[in-house]
């Protein structure tokens, strides 16, 4: 990574990219507006092709820099925010933003992330929550379906705009007993998130058939709130304390 990079936090994760020409692409756009980090999901080609070494001319480096994982969550562990793309829209009872307004978000705090889904189907659903926000780039709704390669030049252009705005002076600092509140990272929301599923799943909230909607809607309202680590900590304690009482419940019945 270089040294002077404007956004040394901000990660690019392309799910499951299938051309090596976009993945080449996408590796010159970013290194174009100052990005550096590429993350890749299961890619389903060869990143270090050669037609991706053509595709990325001079930013070749980005690419042999880049980190592979298999899944979306393990390309967030450690981000406390992350933005999902989508072309279309859908009934996640969160709105689509434009990238304007929403990327600035990504650049406020530690490591965030920008996701992008496969080239012939975008992210779904289960994989649009795993962010916070989510944001549609508006094209001609006769053809509203962008190149993933141009999808991230556009953002990348929109990040660069906002690393070039005038900072501002910052406030005053409030001191309160908010002071040290720390976000909870994603992948500490997403073990949250799975541990709430096996309690309500155990003590029969929920059912196997229904889990993946309602666990969605579960999702979406943890994001809203914005939970702290302390937060998400709290809320695994009460979790443990009902996996603990459903495990020995009768023990105690003759107890008043």
């Amino acid at each position: 990574m270089s040294p002077d990079t404007p956004f040394p936090n901000l990660s690019i994760v392309l799910v499951e990219p299938a051309g090596p020409l976009n993945i080449g692409s996408i590796a010159r756009v970013m290194k174009n507006f100052g990005l550096s980090q590429l993350v890749l999901v299961n890619p389903q080609c060869d990143p270090f092709s050669d037609d991706a070494r053509q595709m990325a001319v001079h930013a070749y480096d980005l690419i042999e820099s880049s980190k592979t994982v298999a899944t979306l969550p393990d390309a967030l562990v450690g981000c406390q925010r992350a933005i999902a793309t989508t072309a279309r829209r859908r009934d996640l009872q969160t709105p689509l933003e434009s990238p304007e307004v929403a990327l600035p978000w990504l650049l406020e705090t530690g490591a965030t992330a920008l996701i992008f889904g496969p080239e012939d189907r975008g992210l779904n659903n289960d994989e649009m929550l795993q962010a916070q926000r989510f944001i549609k780039i508006d094209t001609h709704p006769t053809y509203e379906s962008l190149n993933l390669a141009q999808a991230v030049a556009i953002c990348c252009y929109e990040l660069s705009r906002v690393g070039q705005r005038p900072q501002q002076t910052p406030p005053e600092p409030i001191v309160s007993e908010q002071a040290n509140v720390v976000a909870a990272t994603l992948d500490e929301l997403d073990g949250y998130y799975h541990h709430l599923e096996s309690i309500l799943l155990k003590i029969g909230y929920l059912y196997p058939h229904t889990a993946p909607s309602r666990m969605r809607k579960f999702r979406q309202l943890g994001h809203r709130a914005a939970l702290s680590t302390q937060d998400v900590a709290m809320l695994r304690g009460i979790l443990r304390q009902i996996d603990w009482a459903t495990t020995h419940q009768g023990i105690d019945s003759n107890a008043p």
